[in-house]
C-alpha cells in the first residue's frame, strides 16, 4: 500500500519513458526521410534507364505467352507414312464404348471416306449427316481404293454414231455401220452398250457437243464414244453450221477448254470425191478433217482411232470396213483397260506436227531450243506439291532464258486468225460437181447462184398435149411460162424434192451477189435457147412455138429459195416492166424477207405439214426454229391477203402428212386466211435422196385419196366458220384448188387472173386488192368434178396414143 501511496515519483518515470520513445520515433522518421530522399535522388538520376528496361521486360513477357498460346491452338497433323500416329484417342473417362465397337466405327469411317459424297447426296437427298459424339478423329491413313479391275466392272461404253447426209448415201452407210456394230459387239454387252445413231441435222448441238450427255443409269458409270461419218461438200450444208458450233464452243471463254474430255474417245470417217478434189490440200474430205481437228481440241486429245478417208468412187467401202474394224478394237480396249492409255508425244493433237521426231533426231548431250509455239497440253500442277520460293523461281527462269527464244505477242489483234475478210465465194462454181450435176439435170446456170430450166409441161403445151394445173386454175399457158430462180440455195431438204438433192443449202446468204439485170437477161436467154431446141421435135405446133418466143409468165420456183436472193424486189420489178406476171414460191422459212417483199402477181407458201414434228420429218429444215418461222410467215401472209393473191400449197405424202392432220391444216388456214389452198399429191422422182428418207411409190397418194382429203378439209373449214369452197381441179396433176368465197361471184368461181388488169393496177401506183384483177369465170371443164383437162388439147398416154379422159 505504501508503494502506491507515492504518486509523484511514478508520474515522473512514465514521462521520461514516453519522452524517450518519442525521441526514438523522431530519430527513425528522420532516418526514413533521408532514405526516401536518397531514393528520389536516384530515381531522378536513373529514371530513363529504368523505364526502358521495364518496357523491354514487358514486351518480352508478352511475346513469350503469345507464342505459347499459339502452339496450344495448333492440331498436330500426322505424316502420310505413319497412319497410326494420326489417331487421337478419347480420354479414359470418356471412352465408354468397347474395343470392338471402336474398331467397327473406324472401319465404317474408312468406308464412308472412300465413297464419293456426290453419290451419297444423290441416293439420300433428304438425310442430314450428323457428326458422331465425342472428340473429332483426325486420321492420316491412305484411302483403300479398289483395284482398277474392280472399279471398271460397272463402267460401260455407249457408242453414238453421228452422220450428215444430203442425198441419203451417208445415211445408208451409217445405218449399215450401226447394224455391223450390233453384230460385232453383241458378245460384249456387259461392257459396251447397244450403239445409237443420230442425224446432225436434227439434234441440238448443246446436248452432245458442249458437254457429254448424261447417263440415265445411276448404278453404272457410262462413258460415251463418238463415231462421226461425214461427207464433204463445196456448198453450204448443215456441216458448216456444225463446224461453226464446234469452233464457237472452243473459243467461248465461258466454257472449259476441253468440255468433251469426259468422252471415252472419238473417231471420224470422211467421204470425198477425188475427181473434184484429188488431194486433201485441194479439199478432199476437208470438212471431215476440220471436224476431227476441233474434236481433238474439245475432247482434250481423245482420238481413239485415226481419221478415216474414203473416195466415194473407188475405195470408200474398203476404207470404211478397215476403219470399222479398228474402231471396234479401240472400243474393246477402252472397255477392258478403262481408258485410251498412254500415247507417244503428239498423240491426239488437233493438227499434225511439222517437226517429226525432232527429239529423237537431236544428238545426245545437246539442248533443243524451245520454239515459240504453244505446247499441245500442259500438265496440271498437283494440289499438294510444294510452292517454290521466289528466289528459286527467279533462278529457274534465268536458266531457262538461255534456251528459250522470246515469244512474239501481237497486241493489235483479238484472235489468232487473220482479220483480213475473205472475199465471198460463188454459190455454184463452174468447176464444181454441183454445177455439173445441175447442168446434167437440164438447168442452165446463170452467173454464180441462179438457174433456169424448161418445164415438161412447156414441152407438152407446145405439142398440144395439155398444160399444167396453173392453166386450169389461173389461166397460165405453160408454153408462155418461164421457170427460173435467182437463188439455187434452199433452207430445207424435203424428202419429196425432185431436184435430186444436189443444190446448195444454207440458212444465211454468204456468197457472191449477182446483179438482178444479169440474172434477168440470162434467164430469158437461157429459156429462149431451150425453146428453140424444141423446133425440130415432132408434134410441136407452129403457132404455139411462135407464142412461146414471148414470155408472159414467170414461175419463181425450181430448186432453191427465190426469196433468199437479196435483190428479189428489183428482179420482180424487171419482170413486171416487161408485163411478165410473177408467181413466187417460198417455203415459209424466211419471214424477214417475206415481210419486205413487194407486190407479186401471186404469192405461194409451201405448207408441208400441220405440226412441228411432221414438218421436221418431211421438210428436214436447217433452221432450228423452223416452226416458229413458219407461223410468222403465216401472220405476214394474213396481212398481205388484201394486197396480193396468197396461196397455201399443201403437198401430201402418204405416211408423212395425211393421216389425222386435216384439223391441223384447217387451223393453219384459219391463221393465214389465204385466198387459195392448193392440195397436191407428191410426185415421186425415184432418186437416192427419196429412198434414203424412206420415200417410195407407196407414199404417192391416189387421186381418190386426194379428193377425199379435200372434202374432209373443206368440211373442217366450214366448222370453223371460214368461207371456203372447192373451186377447181386438175386430175392429171393430182391437184385440187380450194378458194375463198371472195372469188365466188354470181354463183361462179373466178379463179382466173386478168393479167392486163393486174399491170394496169400496178402501174397506176395506187393501192389495189386481188379482187381488182380478178378475171373471167373459171372454165367449166376446170371446175370441181370435171377433171380439169383443156378440151382444146389432146391427151395421150405414155406411148403417145390418144387417151380418153374418164370423168368421175
Amino acid at each position: 500500500m505504501e508503494v502506491f501511496g507515492r504518486p509523484a515519483s511514478g508520474s515522473k518515470d512514465r514521462g521520461i519513458l514516453i519522452y524517450g520513445m518519442w525521441i526514438a520515433l523522431l530519430a527513425d522518421q528522420i532516418h526514413l526521410t533521408s532514405g526516401i530522399a536518397f531514393i528520389l535522388d536516384q530515381w531522378h538520376e536513373y529514371r530513363y534507364f529504368l523505364l526502358l528496361a521495364a518496357v523491354l521486360l514487358g514486351l518480352a513477357v508478352f511475346m513469350h505467352f503469345d507464342n505459347r498460346l499459339r502452339r496450344e491452338r495448333l492440331t498436330p497433323s500426322p505424316a502420310a507414312s505413319t497412319p497410326e500416329y494420326g489417331t487421337v484417342e478419347k480420354p479414359g473417362w470418356l471412352n465408354e464404348k468397347s474395343k470392338s465397337t471402336i474398331l467397327a466405327e473406324r472401319e465404317d469411317e474408312r468406308s464412308e471416306k472412300a465413297e464419293p459424297y456426290e453419290n451419297v447426296a444423290m441416293q439420300f437427298p433428304n438425310v442430314s449427316v450428323r457428326p458422331r459424339p465425342g472428340p473429332k478423329r483426325v486420321t492420316g491413313s491412305k484411302v483403300d481404293r479398289k483395284p482398277k479391275s474392280e472399279r471398271s466392272a460397272h463402267r460401260r461404253i455407249q457408242p453414238l454414231v453421228f452422220f450428215s447426209s444430203l442425198t441419203g448415201t451417208t445415211e445408208i452407210r451409217a445405218l449399215a455401220l450401226l447394224n455391223e456394230l450390233h453384230t460385232l459387239l453383241k458378245d460384249h454387252s456387259s461392257t459396251v452398250l447397244e450403239p445409237q445413231i443420230h442425224d446432225l441435222s436434227y439434234i441440238d448441238y448443246d446436248d452432245f457437243y458442249v458437254t457429254p450427255p448424261k447417263s440415265h443409269q445411276i448404278d453404272q458409270h457410262v462413258q460415251y464414244f463418238y463415231l462421226l461419218m461425214l461427207p464433204s461438200y463445196n456448198i453450204d450444208t448443215t456441216l458448216d453450221t456444225f463446224l461453226a458450233h464446234l469452233q464457237e464452243t472452243h473459243n467461248d471463254f465461258r466454257i472449259d477448254t476441253a468440255p468433251l474430255s469426259g468422252l471415252a474417245g472419238y473417231s471420224v470417217f470422211g467421204f470425198g470425191d477425188k475427181e473434184g478434189w484429188s488431194t486433201e490440200k485441194e479439199g478432199f474430205c476437208s470438212q471431215a478433217i476440220e471436224v476431227d481437228k476441233w474434236m481433238a481440241k474439245l475432247t482434250g486429245r481423245k482420238r481413239a482411232y485415226p481419221l478415216g478417208l474414203g473416195d466415194v468412187k473407188s475405195d470408200s467401202e474398203r476404207r470404211l470396213g478397215e476403219w470399222r474394224d479398228g474402231v471396234v478394237k479401240a472400243l474393246l480396249d477402252i472397255a477392258a483397260n478403262g481408258g485410251l492409255g498412254e500415247g507417244v508425244a503428239g498423240s491426239g493433237d488437233a493438227v499434225e506436227s511439222e517437226e517429226e521426231d525432232a527429239d529423237e533426231a537431236a544428238e545426245p548431250g545437246t539442248v533443243l531450243k524451245v520454239e515459240a509455239r504453244r505446247p499441245a497440253k500442259r500438265k496440271r500442277q498437283q494440289k499438294n506439291s510444294p510452292v517454290d520460293d521466289l528466289e528459286d523461281l527467279g533462278g529457274k527462269s534465268g536458266d531457262a532464258s538461255e534456251f528459250r527464244s522470246p515469244l512474239p505477242i501481237d497486241f493489235t489483234t483479238s484472235s489468232l486468225t487473220s482479220t483480213t475478210p475473205q472475199a465471198p465465194k460463188a454459190m455454184v462454181p463452174v468447176s464444181s460437181p454441183t454445177h455439173a450435176a445441175l447442168t446434167k439435170q437440164g438447168y442452165t446456170i446463170i452467173g454464180t447462184h441462179s438457174g433456169v430450166k424448161i418445164c415438161r409441161w412447156t414441152k407438152s403445151a407446145l405439142r398440144g398435149r395439155g398444160s399444167c394445173y396453173k392453166f386450169s386454175f389461173y389461166g397460165i399457158k405453160s408454153h408462155l411460162c418461164m421457170e427460173t430462180t435467182p437463188s439455187l440455195s434452199c433452207s430445207n431438204k424435203c424428202v419429196f424434192c425432185w431436184r435430186h438433192g444436189t443444190n446448195p443449202v444454207g440458212t444465211t446468204w454468204r456468197w457472191q451477189v449477182d446483179p438482178p439485170e444479169m440474172i434477168f437477161d440470162g434467164a430469158k436467154e437461157g429459156h429462149y435457147k431451150k425453146i428453140k431446141m424444141m423446133r425440130g421435135v415432132p408434134g410441136v405446133r407452129a403457132e404455139r412455138f411462135q407464142e412461146a418466143m414471148k414470155i408472159r409468165h414467170c414461175a419463181l420456183s425450181l430448186v432453191g429459195e427465190p426469196i433468199f436472193y437479196p435483190h428479189i424486189n428489183e428482179f420482180v420489178a424487171m419482170l413486171h416492166r416487161e408485163h411478165i406476171s410473177s408467181f413466187l414460191v417460198c417455203n415459209a422459212q424466211h419471214p424477214d424477207q417475206l415481210a419486205t417483199l413487194k407486190s407479186v402477181t401471186q404469192l405461194y407458201v409451201s405448207i408441208d405439214a400441220s405440226n412441228a414434228e411432221s414438218l421436221r420429218k418431211i421438210d428436214r429444215p436447217l433452221h432450228r426454229d423452223y416452226w416458229q418461222r413458219l407461223l410468222r410467215c403465216l401472220d405476214i401472209l394474213r396481212e398481205k391477203r388484201f394486197r396480193m393473191r396468197t396461196v397455201f400449197r399443201l403437198t401430201l405424202v402418204k405416211g408423212f402428212n395425211i393421216d389425222d392432220e386435216v384439223e391441223g391444216y384447217a387451223d393453219l388456214v384459219a391463221l393465214g386466211l389465204p385466198c387459195f389452198v392448193e392440195i397436191k399429191g407428191v410426185t415421186y422422182c425415184g432418186n437416192s435422196s427419196s429412198a434414203g428418207a424412206g420415200l417410195t411409190m407407196q407414199n404417192v397418194p391416189f387421186y381418190d385419196e386426194i379428193t377425199t382429203f379435200v372434202e374432209v378439209l373443206n368440211a373442217a373449214l366450214e366448222r370453223r366458220g371460214l368461207e371456203y369452197g372447192i373451186a377447181a381441179e386438175h386430175a392429171h396433176s393430182c391437184c385440187v384448188l380450194v378458194a375463198s368465197k371472195r372469188f365466188y361471184v354470181e354463183e361462179k368461181w373466178h379463179t382466173i387472173i386478168d393479167y392486163e388488169k393486174f399491170f394496169e393496177c400496178l402501174e397506176s401506183g395506187k393501192d389495189f386488192s386481188p379482187e381488182d384483177y380478178m378475171g373471167p369465170p373459171t372454165p367449166e371443164w376446170a371446175t370441181w368434178g370435171n377433171g380439169g383437162f383443156d378440151p382444146a388439147d389432146e391427151r395421150v398416154d405414155r406411148k403417145g396414143k390418144p387417151k380418153v379422159e374418164k370423168l368421175r
